[in-house]
């Protein structure tokens, strides 16, 4: 087997189910949005903004890095905002062929200037509506409750996802600083998605303990954690959540980044995959922590020693907990599997793991 190497990994279909539009622009959209917009910036020059809102080699709260998000949002209180930026996000990720992704934000948090979180919503359903006509990709919206808003507005939220169900949304979630900020706070808005029969996922066990996992699964009913990299010191429901399929959403740099490991030796992907825990790869915000998923493939490969048999085995994954109905679900790992086995011999009945280059792990 030849050696893994970044342009094989960007090559690779993908899937990606935790990614932030507010923390994914494209830096030059953001100054020609500001300037149509009369907003002002930290810089107009691409580069030092980028350098602002990039983290890249520091490391910082998760607090710190929420505080980004003030600059991007800035840009991004239009419907035209919107549906530009959703619109470029879906062509950026269908560049490095991801087949599937979820696109999640927070609709309250767009409406500085009079846009409704209704009209939010069919924003950037238009424009991942029209990534879907010309790019080949698949696009969902996850709506975003936050921690630190009050747990009335997450009501609000959730109302508006049981409004878009079938519609573009297909997921609800819960963002934000965790630590004072418990999900159990919001379970209102979550009987209210669960009774709905929507789909949920909350962030969890990133900033603060397994407790945190434990009430978003068992409170909130959550289908998929965010993040999760607390998880490891409660094995008892680490056993509970692989036993019932409950998919770790992984974001390995921006994990590094907010100090929810010390390093990314000391993540527990490995760990949690070698248990039997579904976990599937992400980026999170490709512009806050300057990634993309290939990256975040790569990474795993250098670090961890995933090889692409592996890689198989987290995309399909990541497919079976996609937020999208079973015949839909079967469809895309049916057509995903077919690429996976005809551009690169990924065959499961004969391609046993041990004859796929692995590097050591450090």
């Amino acid at each position: 087997m030849n050696k893994i190497t970044k342009e094989i990994l960007h090559r690779l279909p993908k899937v990606e189910l935790h990614c932030h539009l507010d923390g994914s622009l494209r830096v030059q959209s953001m100054i020609e949005l500001a300037k149509q917009n009369k907003v002002e910036l930290p810089s107009m020059d691409t580069n030092r903004l980028k350098n602002v809102l990039s983290i890249g080699k520091n490391r910082i709260s998760l607090t710190e890095y929420i505080d980004r998000f003030e600059i991007t949002l800035s840009v991004l209180q239009t419907p035209e905002s919107l549906t530009r930026t959703a619109y470029e996000l879906a062509e950026d990720v269908a560049g490095e062929n991801v087949k599937y992704i979820e696109i999640r934000y927070s609709p309250i948090l767009h409406t500085q200037a009079g846009m409704s979180p209704q009209q939010s919503v069919e924003a950037v359903r238009k424009g991942l509506d029209q990534a879907e006509n010309d790019f080949n990709i698949k696009c969902g919206i996850i709506i975003c409750g936050i921690r630190n808003i009050n747990p009335e507005t997450s009501l609000l939220l959730a109302n508006l996802a049981v409004q878009f169900k079938n519609n573009g949304v297909v997921g609800f979630d819960l963002a934000g600083a965790e630590e004072n900020f418990p999900a159990k706070d919001h379970r209102e808005a979550f009987y209210l998605i669960l009774n709905n029969n929507i789909n949920a996922t909350i962030h969890a066990g990133e900033a603060y303990g397994p407790e945190s996992i434990h009430q978003a699964v068992h409170y909130c009913g959550a289908h998929r954690i965010g993040h999760g990299t607390r998880l490891r010191e409660d094995p008892d429901l680490l056993q509970y959540i692989i036993d019932h399929r409950i998919a770790m959403e992984v974001c390995l740099t921006s994990n590094v980044h907010t100090k929810s490991i010390s390093s990314l030796k000391k993540h527990p992907m490995r760990y949690y995959y070698d248990k039997g825990l579904r976990v599937t790869l992400n980026t999170d915000n490709r512009l806050i922590s300057d990634t993309t998923l290939t990256n975040e493939f790569l990474i795993a490969h250098e670090q961890f020693g995933f090889n692409l048999y592996d890689f198989r085995e987290i995309t399909l994954d990541a497919m079976k907990s996609a937020f999208l109905h079973h015949s839909e679900r079967k469809k895309m790992i049916r057509t995903i599997a077919d690429e996976l086995e005809g551009e690169f011999g990924l065959i499961p009945e004969f391609f046993p793991k041990q004859l796929v280059t692995k590097p050591a792990t450090n």
